[in-house]
């Protein structure tokens, strides 16, 4: 089974949201277009939250048992290496195999010399349709990818073959490279495709690092257009290689830290139609938020919650941000204060939150630093999710209206 021309990975750090994440789906779908709809978690977030793959999974059948989702729906082992990866396997059918930390980690001097000799081939200009310029690999190409990407290729087949042998169903399979300093660019991709047919690993997806910063939960910060005719070049480029090297007829682009990069939702989609082709984002940590924004809203503790959270993440802005330092840019003299910021209605609190671009109000550094402060939640414990319950309306609604609203349609409607 593959998984459908359209998918969105939504997260859900707590577990709470799956039927008011289905709902949007279910807009979409009424809308007539198919999504399918991926619960993805890494290992970092489960450690942080006291969760495991197995609350992921049981998580997402509840919530398909609760509202009758008749679509097709995933569980991601999300940015999983030979490190952590066993405890995935039973509860997952989705693998994004994160090849990340390996980038620079040199393989053995026979097994370069091999790859080297195997894509000399790929020397020179490719003519792809849907490109007026040809896409050109270099010799300097093909190093960097011999000394900086083949044992993280290595890695990947050593890790899928792990999760086959250990009895995992595999509905889908990724190959994440996106979290790295450095930019893969579209001769990158060709060549890396070239090796993902040799090594028979079997991807769904790939994940590239774009031009550009997709920084967590806010707009992309770049050159649009640049970013667009990039887009444009890996799809047609994976297109391409699936014919040129016998890769799997869905492959598609995968696009990570994806949520709220409304710049380019029009123009990706546009893309995507005209080359009709398929599309994976993945959304993530945006859903916490919109809980936040639901208990702010909803007053009372609710907003009592929302504030305490805001005051122990200033006063641990340091902590909290440097374990994501290449996918965030707070600027702290943009940070209210936390006695501001008591004085706020639960409306000022949402407005400064909710990224409405629109809103004098919203506060893109304040969104970041929550963004990345979901620990804080998780140290409540049972007050937290108590309140989520309590507030289960506003809540709910934020939810399903961020996922179909400012992501789901202006991506995958005309």
């Amino acid at each position: 089974m593959t998984i459908g021309k359209y998918s969105l990975g939504t997260g859900d750090r707590f577990g709470k949201e799956g039927a008011a994440q289905v709902a949007a789906f279910e807009k979409i779908k009424a809308d007539g277009v198919e999504v399918d709809i991926v619960w993805n978690k890494s290992n970092r977030e489960h450690t942080i939250i006291g969760t495991s793959p197995a609350d992921q999974r049981k998580a997402a059948e509840d919530a398909v048992a609760a509202t009758g989702w008749q679509g097709d729906y995933y569980v991601d082992a999300d940015h999983i290496n030979m490190t952590n990866a066993d405890w995935f396997i039973d509860a997952c059918d989705f693998f994004t195999i994160d090849i990340t930390d390996l980038i620079g980690k040199a393989t053995t001097e026979e097994n370069t010399a091999a790859f080297l000799e195997r894509v000399q081939p790929l020397l020179g200009a490719h003519e792809i349709p849907g490109l007026d310029a040809p896409i050109v690999v270099t010799e300097e190409v093909l190093e960097k990818l011999a000394n900086r990407y083949l044992f993280g290729l290595e890695d990947a087949k050593r890790l899928y073959d792990r999760v086959l042998e250990r009895g995992g169903t595999i509905r889908h399979l990724e190959l994440a490279m996106d979290e790295s300093p450095e930019r893969q660019g579209p001769a990158d991709l060709l060549v890396v495709l070239s090796e993902v047919a040799f090594k028979q690993l079997p991807i769904d997806t790939v994940a590239v690092k774009f031009v550009g910063r997709f920084n967590k939960g806010v707009d992309y910060v770049g050159d649009v257009d640049e970013f667009l005719a990039e887009f444009r070049a890996d799809v047609a480029v994976i297109q391409y290689a699936i014919k040129k090297f016998g890769l799997r007829e869905n492959l598609k682009l995968s696009v990570h830290t994806g949520s709220d990069k409304f710049s380019i939702y029009p123009g990706m989609g546009q893309i995507i139609r005209e080359l009709d082709t398929g599309l994976h984002l993945k959304t993530a940590g945006t859903t916490w938020l919109e809980e936040l924004i639901g208990l702010a809203e909803g007053g009372g503790e609710g907003l009592v919650i929302a504030k305490e959270i805001y005051r122990n993440a200033f006063d641990m802005l340091e902590e909290l941000t440097a374990p994501y330092a290449d996918v965030i840019d707070i600027d702290p003299d943009g940070l209210p204060t936390p006695d501001e910021v008591d004085g706020w209605t639960g409306k000022q609190f949402a407005d400064a939150l909710r990224h409405d671009q629109a809103n004098p109000d919203y506060n893109l550094n304040l969104r970041q630093l929550l963004h990345v402060s979901f620990k804080l939640a998780a140290a409540m414990g049972d007050r937290y999710l108590n309140a989520l319950d309590e507030h289960r309306e506003d809540v709910a609604r934020n939810v399903t209206e961020n996922l179909y609203e400012r992501h789901l349609k202006p991506l995958f409607t005309a």
